[in-house]
């Protein structure tokens, strides 16, 4: 397998769980996650050369990412993608996706022109030139479901990106709706909703009706690899609690809770402020208490009561232990006031490994890197749980549609 604009290795992860695929090659252009994904194939996969076939690189410079490149100030020296594809003979499988802010319903709220400039709106040009030169029998192209409605310059992407695979010989489902997975399904303590796009080679599968092979995959074989609902309790209620403080001398130096003993890295509170703990607090209580009078209104007038001025979107959300978690997004980076913690005496958000057990990541899993970056690099992950069932239920699907090459 290839994976493509690869974070920290989400996806890489899960499909090395299955034990089922070779891992030939990673392009990355953040360098955080580069080193994480770089540490976690050389220490839990013994990958030797994962310094060299991780490459980090921007995807949108093809000829060197091809070709290779020498003495670059950001990115150094690599023999480039074609080496480690001709390396290995080839590969059957490229997985990954492109950079969802620009797809996201929330950031094109948030940006005046809906995000219809932002380069990440056509990074799937790039993912379609490596699946071209390289010819994989299949596919994954996962993103978020705003995809299916973004529009740049009235353009619907979810009509371009078929159209664009199809004049390259392969083709997904019909029915982008019918490609929409929520990883809580998947044994992931978290409600995350993404597309799963699965594109066929036509060529690898002559022959065969290709609609009918993926609406059995949609509908028969991913299913089949379902696992139970986790709620936040179970992922992370026996995590070391950290003690909050609210004395003057503490706050004076920064520190808002202690830093408990523990054997995960990453269990590390951030610093919030009296004002949001004692809010953290009020709500919490409110669910503890099972009172839950805390509606969107309720926690706007709340919000305006403690910093002065009235937001347009309530600002805080306390995570129901006995449910998945919400979707962990990038945003933890900036704050975690939509990420509270249930216990009401901790009065605080989740840490940067709590996130990564909602997100699925085993306990060993190192994220390396500035706080800022470790939330970064798990919001923008694929579950490796969900990776995982996608891996299982590929090659379960290449098997039984191509037994010679795959049984």
């Amino acid at each position: 397998m290839l994976d493509l604009f690869a974070g920290c290795g989400g996806l890489t992860d899960g499909f090395m769980q299955t034990g089922c695929f070779n891992d030939i090659a990673a392009v990355e252009w953040k360098e955080p996650q580069v080193r994480t994904l770089r540490n976690r194939l050389k220490t839990k996969w013994e990958k030797a050369d994962a310094n060299e076939s991780v490459l980090h690189f921007d995807i949108q410079r093809e000829e060197e990412l091809f070709g290779g490149w020498t003495d670059d100030p950001d990115f150094g020296s690599s023999k480039g993608l074609d080496y480690f594809v001709n390396k290995s003979s080839g590969i059957d499988i490229i997985i990954g996706g492109p950079p969802c802010q620009a797809y996201s319903i929330a950031g094109r709220v948030r940006d005046e022109h809906g995000m219809e400039d932002d380069y990440r709106n056509f990074l799937f040009e790039h993912y379609l030139s490596i699946v071209d030169r390289y010819r994989p029998d299949l596919f994954i192209f996962e993103n978020v479901p705003g995809i299916l409605s973004a529009a740049p310059h009235g353009k619907k992407v979810s009509e371009i990106i078929p159209k664009e695979f199809a004049k390259k010989g392969y083709e997904i489902i019909s029915n982008l709706s019918s490609a929409i997975v929520n990883a809580a399904e998947y044994n992931v303590p978290q409600n995350r909703k993404r597309v799963i796009m699965v594109g066929i080679n036509k060529v690898a599968f002559e022959g065969i009706d290709i609609q009918a092979m993926l609406n059995d995959f949609y509908v028969n074989i991913l299913p089949s690899h379902k696992g139970k609902v986790i709620t936040v309790r179970e992922a992370i209620g026996n995590m070391p609690k950290l003690e909050a403080y609210w004395d003057d001398e503490h706050h004076s130096k920064r520190i808002s809770h202690s830093t408990p003993q523990c054997e995960l890295t990453w269990h590390e509170p951030r610093y919030n402020n009296t004002r949001d703990m004692d809010t953290f607090r009020i709500l919490a209580e409110d669910i503890e208490s099972g009172k839950r009078e805390f509606d969107s209104k309720k926690i706007s007038e709340l919000y305006e009561q403690k910093v002065g001025s009235k937001s347009p979107i309530h600002r805080y959300h306390v995570l129901d232990p006995d449910q998945p978690s919400t979707t962990i997004i990038a945003h933890l980076y900036k704050d975690g006031n939509r990420f509270i913690h249930y216990d009401s005496k901790q009065a605080r958000s989740i840490t940067p490994r709590e996130a990564g057990l909602l997100q699925s990541f085993d306990k060993d899993f190192e994220f390396l890197g500035a706080r800022g970056n470790v939330y970064e690099m798990i919001g923008n992950a694929v579950p490796p749980q969900l990776a995982k069932a996608l891996a299982e239920s590929v090659v379960e699907l290449l098997k039984k549609y191509k037994p010679e090459k795959y049984a």
